[in-house]
Protein backbone atom coordinates (compact mmCIF):
# COMPACT_ATOMS: atom_id res chain seq x y z
CA UNK A 1 0.00 0.00 0.00
CA UNK A 2 1.52 3.33 -0.98
CA UNK A 3 1.44 5.51 2.59
CA UNK A 4 -0.59 8.64 2.95
CA UNK A 5 0.76 12.37 3.18
CA UNK A 6 1.61 13.19 6.23
CA UNK A 7 -0.60 15.42 8.13
CA UNK A 8 1.16 18.72 9.23
CA UNK A 9 -0.30 22.28 11.00
CA UNK A 10 0.15 25.37 8.50
CA UNK A 11 3.51 26.34 8.73
CA UNK A 12 3.86 29.37 6.72
CA UNK A 13 8.04 30.40 5.09
CA UNK A 14 8.40 32.48 2.64
CA UNK A 15 11.57 31.81 1.86
CA UNK A 16 11.21 33.07 -2.17
CA UNK A 17 11.00 36.77 -0.51
CA UNK A 18 14.73 37.32 0.13
CA UNK A 19 15.12 37.05 -3.90
CA UNK A 20 12.10 38.61 -5.09
CA UNK A 21 13.18 41.93 -5.91
CA UNK A 22 15.01 40.11 -8.97
CA UNK A 23 13.27 36.83 -9.21
CA UNK A 24 9.34 37.80 -10.09
CA UNK A 25 7.11 40.77 -9.94
CA UNK A 26 4.57 41.20 -7.71
CA UNK A 27 1.04 40.95 -9.14
CA UNK A 28 -2.49 40.52 -8.64
CA UNK A 29 -5.06 38.31 -9.63
CA UNK A 30 -7.99 38.49 -11.93
CA UNK A 31 -11.41 39.27 -10.53
CA UNK A 32 -13.66 36.42 -11.27
CA UNK A 33 -17.25 36.60 -11.63
CA UNK A 34 -18.16 33.39 -9.94
CA UNK A 35 -15.96 31.02 -7.99
CA UNK A 36 -17.14 27.77 -7.71
CA UNK A 37 -15.37 24.72 -5.88
CA UNK A 38 -14.70 21.89 -8.24
CA UNK A 39 -11.80 19.87 -7.21
CA UNK A 40 -10.33 19.86 -3.64
CA UNK A 41 -7.49 17.75 -2.88
CA UNK A 42 -8.39 15.43 0.06
CA UNK A 43 -5.09 13.42 -0.04
CA UNK A 44 -2.79 16.43 0.18
CA UNK A 45 -4.34 19.39 1.95
CA UNK A 46 -3.81 17.98 5.01
CA UNK A 47 -0.22 17.94 4.10
CA UNK A 48 0.16 21.75 4.46
CA UNK A 49 -2.00 22.39 7.15
CA UNK A 50 -5.43 22.82 5.15
CA UNK A 51 -7.31 19.84 5.94
CA UNK A 52 -9.53 21.60 8.62
CA UNK A 53 -10.21 24.83 5.96
CA UNK A 54 -13.96 25.06 5.42
CA UNK A 55 -14.84 25.15 1.91
CA UNK A 56 -15.82 28.69 1.79
CA UNK A 57 -12.21 29.88 3.37
CA UNK A 58 -11.01 27.92 1.18
CA UNK A 59 -12.28 29.68 -2.28
CA UNK A 60 -11.43 32.85 -0.60
CA UNK A 61 -7.74 31.97 -0.88
CA UNK A 62 -7.82 29.81 -4.15
CA UNK A 63 -10.22 31.73 -5.75
CA UNK A 64 -9.89 35.04 -4.75
CA UNK A 65 -6.60 34.44 -3.79
CA UNK A 66 -6.81 36.70 -0.20
CA UNK A 67 -3.77 36.47 1.19
CA UNK A 68 -2.75 33.00 3.83
CA UNK A 69 -1.76 34.12 7.06
CA UNK A 70 1.59 34.83 7.62
CA UNK A 71 2.42 34.41 3.60
CA UNK A 72 3.39 36.07 0.91
CA UNK A 73 1.40 39.79 0.75
CA UNK A 74 1.10 39.32 -2.94
CA UNK A 75 1.08 37.00 -5.63
CA UNK A 76 4.87 36.77 -7.48
CA UNK A 77 4.73 36.38 -10.87
CA UNK A 78 8.23 34.44 -11.39
CA UNK A 79 10.71 35.75 -14.22
CA UNK A 80 12.41 33.10 -16.55
CA UNK A 81 13.94 32.70 -20.02
CA UNK A 82 13.53 29.63 -22.16
CA UNK A 83 14.19 27.17 -25.12
CA UNK A 84 10.99 26.59 -26.22
CA UNK A 85 11.03 23.52 -29.15
CA UNK A 86 14.90 24.39 -28.97
CA UNK A 87 14.40 28.08 -30.35
CA UNK A 88 15.41 30.46 -26.81
CA UNK A 89 12.86 33.03 -26.40
CA UNK A 90 13.92 35.53 -23.71
CA UNK A 91 10.37 37.26 -23.92
CA UNK A 92 8.77 34.44 -21.46
CA UNK A 93 7.74 34.28 -17.23
CA UNK A 94 4.68 33.37 -15.29
CA UNK A 95 2.02 34.94 -18.07
CA UNK A 96 -0.65 33.33 -16.34
CA UNK A 97 -0.06 32.24 -13.37
CA UNK A 98 2.08 33.16 -10.09
CA UNK A 99 3.63 32.03 -6.91
CA UNK A 100 0.85 31.96 -3.98
CA UNK A 101 2.28 30.88 -1.05
CA UNK A 102 5.11 28.75 0.56
CA UNK A 103 5.26 26.75 3.46
CA UNK A 104 6.81 23.57 5.36
CA UNK A 105 5.55 20.13 4.99
CA UNK A 106 5.60 17.57 8.06
CA UNK A 107 9.25 16.77 6.86
CA UNK A 108 10.13 20.39 6.87
CA UNK A 109 10.51 20.46 3.09
CA UNK A 110 9.10 23.76 1.75
CA UNK A 111 6.05 23.43 -0.53
CA UNK A 112 4.89 26.05 -3.20
CA UNK A 113 1.42 26.96 -4.18
CA UNK A 114 1.68 28.03 -7.98
CA UNK A 115 -1.41 28.96 -10.24
CA UNK A 116 -2.39 28.59 -13.89
CA UNK A 117 -5.48 30.42 -15.54
CA UNK A 118 -4.95 33.38 -12.28
CA UNK A 119 -4.80 36.14 -14.61
CA UNK A 120 -2.73 38.44 -16.91
CA UNK A 121 1.01 39.23 -15.63
CA UNK A 122 3.59 41.65 -17.58
CA UNK A 123 4.32 38.42 -18.86
CA UNK A 124 1.38 37.25 -20.71
CA UNK A 125 1.93 38.61 -23.99
CA UNK A 126 -1.58 38.72 -26.10
CA UNK A 127 -2.79 36.00 -23.82
CA UNK A 128 -5.90 36.39 -21.45
CA UNK A 129 -4.18 34.76 -18.51
CA UNK A 130 -7.29 32.64 -18.48
CA UNK A 131 -7.62 28.72 -18.01
CA UNK A 132 -10.14 26.41 -19.79
CA UNK A 133 -11.98 24.21 -17.12
CA UNK A 134 -11.30 21.45 -19.52
CA UNK A 135 -7.16 21.98 -19.57
CA UNK A 136 -8.01 22.00 -15.62
CA UNK A 137 -9.62 18.82 -15.66
CA UNK A 138 -6.99 17.49 -17.66
CA UNK A 139 -4.38 18.47 -15.38
CA UNK A 140 -6.23 16.84 -12.67
CA UNK A 141 -6.24 13.99 -14.25
CA UNK A 142 -2.51 13.57 -15.84
CA UNK A 143 -1.22 14.25 -11.42
CA UNK A 144 -3.23 11.90 -10.43
CA UNK A 145 -2.39 9.20 -13.38
CA UNK A 146 1.66 10.05 -13.26
CA UNK A 147 1.58 10.26 -8.86
CA UNK A 148 -0.33 6.70 -9.01
CA UNK A 149 2.72 5.12 -11.55
CA UNK A 150 5.16 6.33 -9.11
CA UNK A 151 6.59 9.84 -11.07
CA UNK A 152 7.67 12.91 -9.17
CA UNK A 153 5.23 15.37 -10.33
CA UNK A 154 3.48 18.21 -9.02
CA UNK A 155 -0.05 18.04 -7.57
CA UNK A 156 -3.30 19.56 -8.82
CA UNK A 157 -4.32 21.32 -5.36
CA UNK A 158 -7.45 23.01 -6.30
CA UNK A 159 -9.58 24.14 -8.95
CA UNK A 160 -12.28 26.62 -8.98
CA UNK A 161 -14.48 27.29 -11.57
CA UNK A 162 -14.99 31.12 -12.60
CA UNK A 163 -17.85 32.09 -14.68
CA UNK A 164 -16.10 33.38 -17.18
CA UNK A 165 -16.83 32.20 -21.40
CA UNK A 166 -13.00 31.40 -22.93
CA UNK A 167 -12.31 31.45 -26.56
CA UNK A 168 -9.81 29.18 -27.90
CA UNK A 169 -8.75 28.37 -31.59
CA UNK A 170 -7.99 24.46 -30.63
CA UNK A 171 -10.99 23.66 -28.94
CA UNK A 172 -15.19 24.06 -29.49
CA UNK A 173 -15.71 27.64 -28.15
CA UNK A 174 -16.56 29.40 -26.07
CA UNK A 175 -15.78 27.27 -23.35
CA UNK A 176 -15.27 27.47 -19.41
CA UNK A 177 -13.06 28.83 -17.40
CA UNK A 178 -11.19 28.05 -13.92
CA UNK A 179 -8.67 28.64 -12.02
CA UNK A 180 -5.92 26.00 -10.80
CA UNK A 181 -3.65 25.77 -7.94
CA UNK A 182 -0.94 23.32 -8.03
CA UNK A 183 1.05 22.40 -4.74
CA UNK A 184 5.15 21.79 -5.75
CA UNK A 185 8.38 21.47 -3.57
CA UNK A 186 9.46 24.75 -6.11
CA UNK A 187 8.55 26.58 -9.05
CA UNK A 188 12.86 27.46 -10.21
CA UNK A 189 12.85 26.14 -13.84
CA UNK A 190 16.43 25.72 -15.85
CA UNK A 191 14.85 28.55 -17.63
CA UNK A 192 15.01 31.01 -14.45
CA UNK A 193 19.10 30.23 -14.51
CA UNK A 194 19.11 30.93 -18.55
CA UNK A 195 17.34 34.28 -17.49
CA UNK A 196 20.42 35.37 -14.72
CA UNK A 197 22.31 34.12 -16.96
CA UNK A 198 21.50 36.17 -20.61
CA UNK A 199 21.21 39.27 -18.28
CA UNK A 200 24.88 38.48 -16.89
CA UNK A 201 23.34 38.59 -13.48
CA UNK A 202 25.70 36.39 -11.18
CA UNK A 203 25.39 37.34 -8.02
CA UNK A 204 21.51 36.59 -8.82
CA UNK A 205 22.83 33.53 -10.59
CA UNK A 206 25.14 32.44 -7.76
CA UNK A 207 22.00 33.52 -4.42
CA UNK A 208 19.56 31.21 -6.74
CA UNK A 209 22.02 28.04 -6.56
CA UNK A 210 22.31 28.63 -3.15
CA UNK A 211 18.84 28.46 -2.54
CA UNK A 212 17.82 25.72 -4.51
CA UNK A 213 20.70 23.38 -2.80
CA UNK A 214 18.94 24.37 0.51
CA UNK A 215 15.29 24.22 -0.33
CA UNK A 216 16.02 21.31 -2.42
CA UNK A 217 18.45 19.24 -0.54
CA UNK A 218 20.16 16.06 -2.33
CA UNK A 219 23.48 13.76 -1.84
CA UNK A 220 26.80 15.34 -2.84
CA UNK A 221 28.41 14.17 -5.88
CA UNK A 222 30.32 10.96 -6.09
CA UNK A 223 33.70 10.73 -4.76
CA UNK A 224 35.56 11.17 -7.80
CA UNK A 225 33.80 14.49 -9.29
CA UNK A 226 36.14 17.39 -9.99
CA UNK A 227 34.38 20.48 -8.35
CA UNK A 228 32.14 18.41 -6.26
CA UNK A 229 32.62 20.99 -3.53
CA UNK A 230 31.57 23.47 -5.81
CA UNK A 231 27.62 24.45 -5.64
CA UNK A 232 27.12 25.20 -8.98
CA UNK A 233 28.12 21.47 -9.68
CA UNK A 234 26.79 20.01 -6.65
CA UNK A 235 23.35 20.92 -8.01
CA UNK A 236 24.08 20.24 -11.73
CA UNK A 237 24.66 16.99 -10.33
CA UNK A 238 21.66 17.02 -8.30
CA UNK A 239 19.40 18.13 -11.10
CA UNK A 240 20.90 15.17 -13.52
CA UNK A 241 20.31 12.90 -11.00
CA UNK A 242 16.43 13.80 -10.36
CA UNK A 243 15.73 14.33 -14.29
CA UNK A 244 17.20 11.33 -15.09
CA UNK A 245 15.06 9.38 -13.39
CA UNK A 246 11.95 11.64 -14.40
CA UNK A 247 12.87 10.53 -18.05
CA UNK A 248 12.88 6.83 -16.39
CA UNK A 249 9.48 8.03 -14.83
CA UNK A 250 7.80 8.67 -18.27
CA UNK A 251 9.32 5.81 -20.13
CA UNK A 252 7.82 3.08 -17.34
CA UNK A 253 4.79 5.17 -17.22
CA UNK A 254 4.27 5.06 -21.46
CA UNK A 255 3.77 9.12 -21.12
CA UNK A 256 4.51 11.80 -23.37
CA UNK A 257 4.43 15.51 -21.63
CA UNK A 258 4.12 16.89 -25.28
CA UNK A 259 6.01 20.32 -23.87
CA UNK A 260 9.03 19.94 -22.59
CA UNK A 261 10.72 23.29 -23.12
CA UNK A 262 13.50 24.54 -20.62
CA UNK A 263 10.97 26.54 -18.73
CA UNK A 264 8.75 23.92 -18.53
CA UNK A 265 11.94 21.84 -16.64
CA UNK A 266 12.19 22.41 -12.53
CA UNK A 267 15.25 21.56 -10.95
CA UNK A 268 13.48 20.19 -7.91
CA UNK A 269 12.80 17.34 -10.50
CA UNK A 270 9.02 17.54 -10.63
CA UNK A 271 6.96 17.31 -13.89
CA UNK A 272 4.51 20.37 -13.98
CA UNK A 273 2.79 22.20 -16.15
CA UNK A 274 0.53 19.60 -18.00
CA UNK A 275 -0.93 21.01 -21.56
CA UNK A 276 -0.87 18.59 -25.09
CA UNK A 277 0.17 15.00 -22.29
CA UNK A 278 -0.93 11.87 -23.89
CA UNK A 279 -0.24 7.86 -22.19
CA UNK A 280 0.63 5.63 -25.45
CA UNK A 281 -2.12 3.17 -26.69
CA UNK A 282 0.44 0.89 -27.62
CA UNK A 283 4.52 1.18 -27.40
CA UNK A 284 5.16 3.38 -30.18
CA UNK A 285 8.54 5.43 -29.94
CA UNK A 286 7.48 8.44 -32.52
CA UNK A 287 4.25 8.68 -30.89
CA UNK A 288 3.58 12.58 -30.38
CA UNK A 289 1.13 14.43 -27.72
CA UNK A 290 0.57 18.13 -29.23
CA UNK A 291 -0.48 18.67 -33.03
CA UNK A 292 1.94 21.39 -33.15
CA UNK A 293 5.04 19.17 -32.56
CA UNK A 294 5.22 18.68 -36.27
CA UNK A 295 8.72 17.49 -36.29
CA UNK A 296 7.98 15.04 -33.54
CA UNK A 297 10.50 16.75 -31.37
CA UNK A 298 9.14 15.56 -28.10
CA UNK A 299 7.58 12.29 -29.27
CA UNK A 300 8.18 9.96 -26.61
CA UNK A 301 11.15 7.91 -27.66
CA UNK A 302 13.18 11.68 -27.35
CA UNK A 303 11.88 12.51 -24.30
CA UNK A 304 15.48 11.01 -22.56
CA UNK A 305 17.21 12.83 -25.18
CA UNK A 306 15.52 16.32 -24.57
CA UNK A 307 16.05 15.93 -21.08
CA UNK A 308 19.61 15.18 -20.99
CA UNK A 309 19.69 18.30 -23.45
CA UNK A 310 17.70 20.27 -20.96
CA UNK A 311 20.27 19.30 -18.39
CA UNK A 312 22.91 20.62 -20.76
CA UNK A 313 20.92 23.75 -21.32
CA UNK A 314 21.49 24.21 -17.23
CA UNK A 315 25.18 23.75 -17.23
CA UNK A 316 25.43 26.61 -19.85
CA UNK A 317 23.88 28.95 -17.84
CA UNK A 318 26.07 27.91 -14.46
CA UNK A 319 29.08 28.63 -16.30
CA UNK A 320 29.71 31.99 -15.47
CA UNK A 321 29.93 30.39 -11.97
CA UNK A 322 32.51 27.10 -12.39
CA UNK A 323 34.56 25.86 -15.28
CA UNK A 324 33.23 23.34 -17.47
CA UNK A 325 34.58 20.21 -16.07
CA UNK A 326 32.73 19.45 -13.52
CA UNK A 327 29.37 20.35 -15.28
CA UNK A 328 30.38 17.83 -18.29
CA UNK A 329 31.01 15.16 -15.84
CA UNK A 330 27.58 15.71 -14.22
CA UNK A 331 26.42 16.10 -17.79
CA UNK A 332 28.05 12.09 -18.22
CA UNK A 333 25.66 10.44 -15.66
CA UNK A 334 22.80 10.97 -17.26
CA UNK A 335 22.86 8.26 -19.25
CA UNK A 336 23.98 5.81 -16.94
CA UNK A 337 21.50 6.85 -14.47
CA UNK A 338 18.49 6.90 -16.79
CA UNK A 339 19.56 3.25 -17.32
CA UNK A 340 19.69 2.12 -13.76
CA UNK A 341 16.45 4.46 -13.07
CA UNK A 342 15.00 3.00 -15.86
CA UNK A 343 15.38 -0.88 -15.27
CA UNK A 344 14.10 -0.35 -11.42
CA UNK A 345 11.34 1.18 -12.38
CA UNK A 346 10.51 -1.41 -15.05
CA UNK A 347 10.76 -4.19 -12.88
CA UNK A 348 9.35 -1.96 -10.03
CA UNK A 349 5.96 -1.97 -12.79
CA UNK A 350 6.52 -5.89 -14.20
CA UNK A 351 6.20 -7.05 -9.98
CA UNK A 352 9.41 -8.24 -9.55
CA UNK A 353 12.33 -8.24 -7.45
CA UNK A 354 15.98 -7.43 -9.06
CA UNK A 355 18.16 -9.99 -9.62
CA UNK A 356 21.17 -9.31 -11.59
CA UNK A 357 22.03 -5.81 -13.46
CA UNK A 358 22.37 -8.34 -16.28
CA UNK A 359 19.77 -10.22 -16.34
CA UNK A 360 17.77 -7.07 -14.79
CA UNK A 361 18.78 -5.50 -18.31
CA UNK A 362 17.94 -8.55 -20.63
CA UNK A 363 14.53 -8.48 -18.74
CA UNK A 364 13.24 -4.87 -19.90
CA UNK A 365 15.14 -4.83 -23.48
CA UNK A 366 13.20 -7.91 -23.69
CA UNK A 367 9.81 -6.78 -22.47
CA UNK A 368 10.15 -3.74 -24.84
CA UNK A 369 10.57 -5.86 -27.57
CA UNK A 370 7.57 -7.88 -27.04
CA UNK A 371 5.66 -4.24 -26.46
CA UNK A 372 6.98 -3.29 -29.67
CA UNK A 373 5.85 -6.62 -31.81
CA UNK A 374 2.57 -7.32 -30.08
CA UNK A 375 1.46 -4.09 -29.65
CA UNK A 376 -0.65 -4.23 -26.50
CA UNK A 377 -0.76 -0.97 -24.48
CA UNK A 378 1.63 -0.54 -22.16
CA UNK A 379 -0.92 -0.49 -18.98
CA UNK A 380 -2.52 -3.53 -20.49
CA UNK A 381 1.08 -5.61 -20.45
CA UNK A 382 2.36 -4.88 -17.35
CA UNK A 383 -1.01 -5.42 -15.83
CA UNK A 384 -0.98 -8.47 -17.73
CA UNK A 385 2.37 -9.79 -16.90
CA UNK A 386 2.15 -8.19 -13.54
CA UNK A 387 4.29 -10.18 -10.79
CA UNK A 388 5.46 -12.97 -13.76
CA UNK A 389 1.71 -13.45 -14.44
CA UNK A 390 0.69 -14.68 -17.82
CA UNK A 391 4.11 -15.08 -19.69
CA UNK A 392 4.93 -17.07 -22.71
CA UNK A 393 7.75 -17.33 -25.10
CA UNK A 394 11.04 -15.23 -24.77
CA UNK A 395 9.39 -13.07 -21.50
CA UNK A 396 8.43 -15.97 -19.87
CA UNK A 397 12.60 -17.56 -20.12
CA UNK A 398 13.65 -13.67 -19.14
CA UNK A 399 11.33 -13.74 -16.05
CA UNK A 400 12.23 -17.13 -14.80
CA UNK A 401 13.66 -17.32 -11.06
CA UNK A 402 12.88 -13.83 -10.53
CA UNK A 403 10.41 -13.43 -7.04
CA UNK A 404 7.15 -11.46 -7.41
CA UNK A 405 6.74 -8.29 -5.33
CA UNK A 406 3.74 -8.86 -2.51
CA UNK A 407 1.39 -7.24 -4.23
CA UNK A 408 -1.54 -8.52 -2.35
CA UNK A 409 -4.01 -6.23 -3.73
CA UNK A 410 -7.96 -6.89 -5.27
CA UNK A 411 -6.76 -4.55 -8.32
CA UNK A 412 -4.70 -7.51 -9.43
CA UNK A 413 -7.75 -9.75 -9.53
CA UNK A 414 -9.66 -7.43 -11.90
CA UNK A 415 -10.38 -8.03 -15.59
CA UNK A 416 -8.28 -4.44 -16.93
CA UNK A 417 -5.98 -2.08 -15.57
CA UNK A 418 -6.68 1.58 -14.95
CA UNK A 419 -5.73 3.50 -17.89
CA UNK A 420 -6.35 6.88 -19.63
CA UNK A 421 -6.28 7.31 -23.06
CA UNK A 422 -7.37 10.30 -25.10
CA UNK A 423 -10.97 8.96 -25.73
CA UNK A 424 -11.68 8.33 -21.88
CA UNK A 425 -10.12 11.38 -21.25
CA UNK A 426 -12.61 13.19 -23.50
CA UNK A 427 -15.39 11.06 -22.46
CA UNK A 428 -15.00 12.56 -18.48
CA UNK A 429 -14.99 16.16 -19.80
CA UNK A 430 -17.84 15.56 -22.26
CA UNK A 431 -20.19 14.89 -19.15
CA UNK A 432 -18.87 17.91 -17.21
CA UNK A 433 -19.66 20.06 -20.24
CA UNK A 434 -22.70 18.70 -21.58
CA UNK A 435 -24.52 17.56 -18.42
CA UNK A 436 -22.78 19.48 -15.45
CA UNK A 437 -21.65 15.47 -14.00
CA UNK A 438 -18.10 15.67 -12.28
CA UNK A 439 -19.64 11.91 -10.93
CA UNK A 440 -17.89 10.19 -13.72
CA UNK A 441 -14.36 12.31 -13.07
CA UNK A 442 -14.73 11.54 -9.19
CA UNK A 443 -15.33 7.90 -9.74
CA UNK A 444 -11.96 8.42 -12.48
CA UNK A 445 -9.58 9.78 -9.33
CA UNK A 446 -10.61 7.26 -6.92
CA UNK A 447 -9.93 4.25 -9.55
CA UNK A 448 -6.73 5.99 -10.05
CA UNK A 449 -5.77 5.79 -6.42
CA UNK A 450 -6.98 2.61 -6.26
CA UNK A 451 -4.18 1.64 -8.52
CA UNK A 452 -1.67 3.89 -6.94
CA UNK A 453 -2.44 1.80 -3.71
CA UNK A 454 -2.06 -1.50 -5.18
CA UNK A 455 1.46 -0.59 -7.37
CA UNK A 456 2.85 0.59 -3.99
CA UNK A 457 5.50 2.78 -2.90
CA UNK A 458 8.05 3.33 -6.59
CA UNK A 459 11.76 2.60 -6.00
CA UNK A 460 14.07 5.03 -5.21
CA UNK A 461 16.07 7.04 -7.53
CA UNK A 462 19.72 6.15 -8.34
CA UNK A 463 22.17 8.42 -7.13
CA UNK A 464 19.61 10.26 -4.72
CA UNK A 465 17.09 9.56 -2.05
CA UNK A 466 14.03 9.60 -2.77
CA UNK A 467 11.60 12.83 -3.09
Amino acid sequence: MRAEPQAAPYAPDPQILALAEWLGDPVAAADFPAAKLRFRNRRWDKAVGFGDMPDEQWIAHFGRFEPLPGNLPQPLALRYHGHQFRVFNPEIGDGRGFLFGQMRDAQGRLLDLGTKGSGQTPYSRSGDGRLTLKGAVREILATEMLEALGAYTSKTFSVIETGERLWRNDEPSPTRSAVMVRLCHGHIRIGTFQRLAALEETESLERLVAYCLEQFPGPMPPENAPGREEPAAILMHQVVERLADLAAAYVTAGFVHGVLNTDNMNVSGESFDYGPWRWLPQWDMDFTAAYFDHTGLYAFGRQVETLSWNCAQLAIALRPLIDAKPLVAALERFGPLYQENLVRRFLWRLGVNPLTPERDRELVATAEAGMRERKPSPDMFFFDHQGGRGTDGALAEALEGYRPLERAHPYWSGNRPESLLIDEVESIWSAIDKDDDWTVLQAKIAAIRRMGDALGEPPAPAGQTAG
